[in-house]
C-alpha cells in the first residue's frame, strides 16, 4: 500500500479528534485534545512509543513521572517511551492540544531540501 501526503484543515470541534494513524501512516497516531476546566486525559504511557505533545491554546500541568511542569501555549513536550505522564487543565479555560505518537525503531534519515543524497 502506498502512503500520500494528507493536507486538511484542524477540525474546529470540542471534542477529541483523531488526526492521523494506520493505514494512513506507517506508525505516526496523532490527534487533538480538547481539555475542559478542571479535567485531564488521564494517567497513561505509550509503551514503548515516543510522543510529542504541542500546545496550542490555554494552560495547564503535565505531570510526567510524577513532576508537575507548567504548560501554555506554544509549548512542546517531548515523552520518552515506557513514561508515565498526564496533562491537566487546572485553569478555567479551554486547554487544547496535539500529541503525535511514534513507534521507537531504526534511526530515521531526514533530507535536506535539495540534498542529491550523494556524499562529499
Amino acid at each position: 500500500m502506498s502512503l500520500k501526503p494528507i493536507i486538511q484543515e484542524l477540525p474546529s470541534s470540542t471534542e477529541y479528534e483523531s488526526l492521523l494513524k494506520p493505514p494512513k501512516t506507517k506508525g505516526l497516531h496523532s490527534g487533538r485534545v480538547f481539555l475542559n476546566p478542571g479535567s485531564d486525559c488521564g494517567q497513561h504511557n505509550t509503551g514503548k512509543q515516543e510522543e510529542m505533545l504541542i500546545f496550542l491554546s490555554g494552560s495547564g500541568q503535565a505531570v510526567i513521572e510524577k513532576k508537575i511542569f507548567p504548560v501554555e501555549a506554544g509549548n512542546f513536550a517531548y515523552i520518552p517511551p515506557n513514561t508515565e505522564h498526564n496533562i491537566i487543565n487546572n485553569t478555567d479555560e479551554p486547554l487544547i492540544y496535539i500529541f503525535c505518537v511514534v513507534p521507537v525503531g531504526t534511526i530515521a534519515t531526514v533530507a535536506t531540501v535539495g540534498d542529491t543524497g550523494e556524499k562529499k
